[in-house]
């Protein structure tokens, strides 16, 4: 068998059903809207992905995933046309604010889902999809991505496919499976006949501010899904034990993915 041979979007999406990932409800994302608004205005992971970008000769920019406008809103100030895309309206509601509270009137917002109806999504010059790629089709959707760029695409994925860190697994006794990584965007763009640029985020642990247990124990069920009482139990005498360094994990690392629309 050679590589032209191999379907990597039925890969990806075989693999996912392995994982038995649950995809975050709309309400669960709306939830957590206000939270993620105030954090990303202070964050290493939105000054390193917007240093990789290039708007050079673009008046407009789709964020496809925005929630609350993390990456739109780093670089509204030089365009002309911004617009978010999520399936949260809170998150959407947060994007609004904090672009009101800017003095940025250009930037628009798309109650959408990745499967739901695009007709009227616009085509931009620049489209995004920051750390949103953890779709049931990740063909389909790269494709969308594809479709909807005058200029270039910038995409984050997963490296390594875990969400938590393996060492906070072993403390509650439940190895999660690993999700589809970043090498099957790669492979899919490249059937696809896009040659992407590949870099690499670091991102600190989402587990590295918790405030104490309760919310360190949250934030590790919001990940690998709801703690039994032993299992709470158990990551308790583990954190009780554990180090301030311990217990934030590895940082996250994500594959910075991109490339540029050759013109039709």
């Amino acid at each position: 068998m050679t590589i032209e041979a191999i379907d990597f979007g039925r890969l990806y999406r075989d693999h996912l059903a392995i994982a038995a990932r649950t995809r975050k409800t709309a309400a669960a994302w709306d939830a957590r809207a206000a939270g993620m608004a105030a954090r990303a205005l202070h964050s290493r992971y939105v000054d390193a992905f917007v240093a990789c970008m290039d708007l050079a000769g673009a008046e407009s920019l789709l964020d496809v995933g925005c929630g609350p406008g993390t990456i739109a809103l780093a670089v509204a100030g030089r365009l002309q046309r911004v617009v978010g895309l999520d399936y949260s309206r809170a998150m959407l509601d947060a994007m609004q604010a904090q672009a009101a509270a800017r003095g940025l009137a250009h930037v628009e917002t798309l109650h959408r889902a990745w499967e739901d109806d695009w007709s009227d999504v616009p085509v931009c010059d620049i489209v995004v999809a920051s750390r949103s790629t953890q779709v049931d089709d990740i063909a389909a959707a790269l494709a969308r991505l594809h479709a909807q760029a005058r200029r270039r695409v910038y995409l984050t994925h997963l490296v390594g496919g875990h969400f938590t860190d393996p060492a906070i697994q072993d403390a509650i006794g439940r190895r999660v499976p690993t999700v589809p990584d970043y090498i099957y965007v790669v492979n899919i763009l490249h059937r696809m006949g896009i040659h992407p640029r590949l870099d690499y985020l670091a991102q600190e642990s989402r587990l590295a501010d918790a405030q104490g247990f309760d919310d360190f124990a949250r934030r590790v069920a919001w990940s690998v899904g709801e703690l039994s009482v032993a299992e709470t139990a158990r990551l308790l005498a583990w954190y009780e034990r554990a180090t301030p360094a311990q217990r934030a994990g590895e940082p996250m690392r994500w594959a910075f993915i991109s490339w540029e629309k050759t013109p039709c």
